[in-house]
């Protein structure tokens, strides 16, 4: 999952930059989704734009603990989770660490627009979607290392 993500990421990004304009809107839906290449030194919602390089070094700590953990992962939504969330954040840390203006300074290439909402990328709704799954699997108590299947086949 995460491979795919992170594939798919990149491969949208390449093709933003060389096919849109910056900042000019293209509507693919009407006003509903729109195409807006924009590049966010930030956090989500342009969020911290002066600590590029913290954001940085956050990301790398995420995808430490993810690939830590996942050695333990024994349940297919937690790893589809897990795997959503750890491919969005190699896609945000590969532009921090190799785009404009430089390494660990880079910036986020973002294009999609919807009404009311900051401009995002594949790797922003990968970890949008993986936390959601994360946080319907912990209240539904699943646990990742598929410990209460085991002790339901096991009785």
């Amino acid at each position: 999952m995460a491979v795919a993500v992170l594939a798919a990421d990149q491969l949208t990004k390449i093709l933003a930059v060389a096919l849109l304009d910056p900042g000019r809107a293209v509507p693919v839906l009407g006003d509903v989704v729109q195409l807006r290449l924009i590049r966010n030194p930030g956090a989500a919602f342009s969020l911290a734009t002066s600590a590029t390089p913290v954001l940085t070094v956050v990301a790398i700590v995420v995808v430490l603990v993810i690939v830590m953990v996942s050695r333990r992962v024994a349940h297919r939504g937690w790893a589809l989770a897990l795997g959503a969330v750890l491919g969005g954040a190699l896609g945000t840390l590969t532009d921090r660490i190799f785009r404009m203006p430089g390494a660990f300074r880079g910036h986020v290439v973002d294009f999609v627009e919807l009404p009311n909402w900051p401009v995002f990328n594949l790797a922003d709704a990968a970890i949008v979607t993986g936390a959601v799954l994360v946080a319907v699997l912990s209240v539904r108590g699943v646990p990742h290392d598929g410990a209460r299947r085991r002790e339901v086949v096991a009785t």
